[in-house]
């Protein structure tokens, strides 16, 4: 989808199209204050003059994803906000809407189904779809049927999408960055080395910032470079499975299925806070984010319908330096208050002596709420019993 959280928004403003938009910071006050000052006008007429500009923010969020306008100049996502803002301080700024962003993805996917159900879900706004047997699909390359869903999505949403059409889903990722928005593009295999060698190594989806940091030290900086290097000097370098598949991923070799179901890893919360905060000096505010984050953790394993049987944390120091723990205990949990006394215990097992920048809680070794496996030595009330008085051990030791 194209810069989808943004525009989710525009179609709530429609008077901020064309303008610089970037979506991201706090939680979602914009439209109570903006009707609480309108009445009952209706939003698509507030002027835009009384929208919130970037350069009057302050915090530590992070950009969800921003207009095209607003890339334009060098505003991307994960940025910082607070950089942003010295880059497009005439932007404006308005926070996620995460319930409408949700159900905006489930219109969109199911659009898709109806028309190519072989489809593999890549997160909130991105999909791949294989559609090799679906009629009509090799039509013009298959540019007929991008054609069709784009106008399909279009017509259920007022939303643009970006399609990359390839023999594989590694080209197709990349294809689908070449046209925004609204674009089409179709790669070949004969088309690789013309089309694909020239981009950095970074445009391959898997090759992430310590990849590419490394590859660029090594003076490899184009999918081309990587592509000539030799197998066993990657090896070398990166391990034998990574540096394989760098070779065959530079030339474009990809054979990966698209999965149509996949179950999840791990589920996690977590905050970036405002100002750096203290373990003892801001023990109420830190233990209310704690619980907060904890409860929302449980609330995503209730509505996902999984229980989890290791509960881990994640902080971020004021020097960003990052600390986890995990703990696994004997029975699975979706529970908010066995979630956090046993992040509680996590606690325990990290120093606290500065300031932290960010919290977050984990749970992962999931399972299908009611298909929970036992195993053979221990009845179901063995383990919840032993689940039981390790859970107690661990309320005895509360951090915040």
């Amino acid at each position: 989808m194209d810069a989808f959280f943004a525009s989710v928004e525009l179609l709530r403003y429609p008077q901020l199209k064309g303008l610089p938009v970037v979506i991201g910071g706090g939680r979602r006050t914009v439209d109570q204050a903006l009707m609480a000052q309108h009445g009952e006008r209706a939003l698509r007429f507030i002027p835009v003059a009384e929208f919130p500009l970037l350069k009057d923010y302050v915090g530590r969020g992070v950009i969800t994803t921003a207009t095209y306008p607003a890339r334009q100049f060098g505003v991307g996502s994960a940025m910082g906000m607070m950089k942003a803002a010295r880059l497009c301080p005439q932007a404006i700024v308005l926070p996620v809407d995460f319930d409408e962003i949700r159900r905006f993805s489930r219109l969109f996917k199911s659009t898709i189904a109806e028309i190519a159900p072989l489809m593999q879900d890549r997160g909130i706004d991105e999909v791949y779809i294989d559609f090799t047997d679906v009629p009509g699909g090799q039509r013009e390359g298959g540019r007929a049927l991008a054609r069709l869903i784009q106008r399909a999505i279009f017509e259920k949403t007022g939303l643009t999408c970006s399609i990359g059409v390839a023999p594989n889903k590694l080209l197709a990722k990349m294809a689908s960055e070449f046209d925004k928005p609204n674009g089409i593009s179709i790669v070949q295999a004969a088309d690789v080395q013309s089309r694909i060698w020239p981009l950095n190594v970074r445009k391959i989806n898997g090759i992430g910032p310590k990849s590419g940091e490394k590859l660029t030290r090594l003076g490899i900086q184009t999918i081309g470079e990587l592509a000539a290097q030799d197998r066993q000097f990657l090896m070398g370098q990166f391990g034998k499975a990574s540096g394989a598949w760098m070779i065959e991923a530079a030339w474009g070799r990809d054979d990966s299925p698209v999965v149509t179901e996949s179950e999840p890893v791990s589920m996690s919360r977590e905050t970036t806070f405002a100002r750096d905060l203290h373990a003892v000096r801001d023990k109420a505010e830190l233990g209310a984010i704690f619980t907060r984050l904890c409860e929302q953790l449980a609330a995503d394993l209730q509505r996902k319908g999984y229980v989890a049987k290791t509960i881990g944390i994640k902080l971020r120091y004021e020097d960003f330096r990052i600390a986890t723990r995990d703990q696994t205990v004997p029975a699975y949990t979706d529970d908010a208050r066995t979630i956090r006394q046993i992040a509680g215990q996590c606690l325990k097992r990290v120093p606290l002596d500065q300031r932290l920048r960010l919290l977050g809680v984990r749970a992962s070794a999931l399972a299908k709420a009611g298909l929970v496996p036992f195993d053979n030595e221990n009845s179901a009330f063995a383990q919840t019993a032993q689940a039981q008085a390790a859970i107690e051990k661990i309320a005895n030791y509360q951090l915040f």
